[in-house]
């Protein structure tokens, strides 16, 4: 104890704890989610992808720009840039690519998104797959380096993509996955396997062991904390954040709640929390708010209390994690500081 703190946290310190969401989509200009950010305590990060082309990389960027400018020192947000494959393998393609970052870091941009477009759709001219290690691409990550930004990185897709939908552990895949089979590798076995997938990223910060690099949703490894636990003991550089991602550790909490609760301590300074929420303006602000709420309380519950509890994502009861107070302040805040040298004091 020091003075009248307690060692843990409380439900009842949800709201007065600065917390800091580090994935989530502003994909509409309405403030809702922003507003309920302020209420709740939360700065927000939110992440551009390069989900189609140039003009939606745009118009992301524009927004994200926008809800910063109304909302400073609330809202963050990364780079990204179209993988376009017009001049590929020539240094052209690298100085355009790296031409659009610097404008988007210009303009306030924490870090650069690389999303799983690379190693999953995008292709050269022989159709031959390109991953992310690949040589053609080392210039864009010298320059992100150099320019001292964390790369935030989707790459491969949770392990419950390689499978059948029904034998998916947990709902929020097989749903997904039943509406994106694109994505579904299941059903695409001449595409990259799984470890091909997880493969060209360690490869990655094989070749850039100085790189700051934050994995998204658990770097692909959601399945199995002691899998994620050998790259994080094997790459000093590499953090994950959580988005999208938590109901996989309460998964795992079902049956070793243990195991999971002495991962978070263990690596306490290389997780982030996040949420993968987005707000594409198609909700009504009534519900937006209201899940959002929801969401970020229930999250904050899992990792704080004893409490016994159930998901919506499987079925199963699983008790609370109840992190000390130091290692739950890493996660909510000061991780993301420190990963992605935010401009805030907390």
């Amino acid at each position: 104890m020091t003075g009248c703190q307690s060692d843990y946290f409380s439900k009842e310190d949800f709201q007065s704890t600065p917390k800091i969401d580090t994935h989530i989509h502003l994909d509409s200009d309405r403030g809702l989610f922003e507003r309920q950010a302020i209420q709740d305590n939360f700065k927000l990060i939110t992440i551009n992808v390069d989900v189609s082309d140039s003009a939606s990389v745009n118009h992301q960027h524009y927004l994200a720009l926008l809800s910063a400018k109304k909302f400073p020192g609330t809202v963050f947000y990364t780079a990204t840039f179209h993988f376009d494959t017009v001049g590929w393998t020539s240094p052209e393609w690298s100085i355009k690519a790296i031409c659009n970052l610097k404008r988007a870091i210009a303009g306030g941009a924490i870090s650069v998104k690389l999303w799983k477009n690379i190693g999953m759709t995008v292709t050269d001219r022989t159709g031959k797959f390109i991953m992310v290690d690949n040589p053609e691409i080392k210039p864009v990550i010298d320059f992100i380096q150099a320019a001292n930004l964390a790369v935030t990185g989707h790459l491969g897709e949770p392990r419950n993509c390689w499978l059948p939908v029904n034998q998916m552990t947990v709902r929020g895949d097989s749903n997904y996955y039943e509406k994106h089979p694109q994505y579904h590798m299941y059903k695409h076995p001449e595409y990259p396997s799984y470890d091909q997938q997880i493969g060209a990223r360690d490869h990655l910060l094989e070749l850039h062991p100085d790189l700051r690099f934050v994995g998204c949703h658990l770097g692909s490894l959601e399945w199995d904390v002691d899998e994620l636990a050998k790259r994080l003991d094997k790459y000093p550089n590499f953090a994950v954040d959580m988005a999208a991602r938590i109901s996989h550790l309460q998964y795992q909490t079902v049956k070793d709640r243990k195991k999971v609760r002495d991962f978070c301590i263990k690596y306490q300074d290389r997780m982030l929390y996040g949420t993968d929420m987005s707000d594409e303006g198609t909700q009504s602000g009534e519900e937006l708010v209201r899940t959002t709420h929801r969401i970020w309380a229930d999250d904050w519950r899992y990792f704080t209390s004893e409490d016994e509890l159930t998901s919506l994502h499987f079925n199963g009861k699983f008790q609370g994690l109840h992190l000390p107070r130091v290692v739950v302040e890493k996660i909510y805040s000061k991780n993301a500081i420190r990963w992605y040298h935010l401009p805030v004091n907390i």
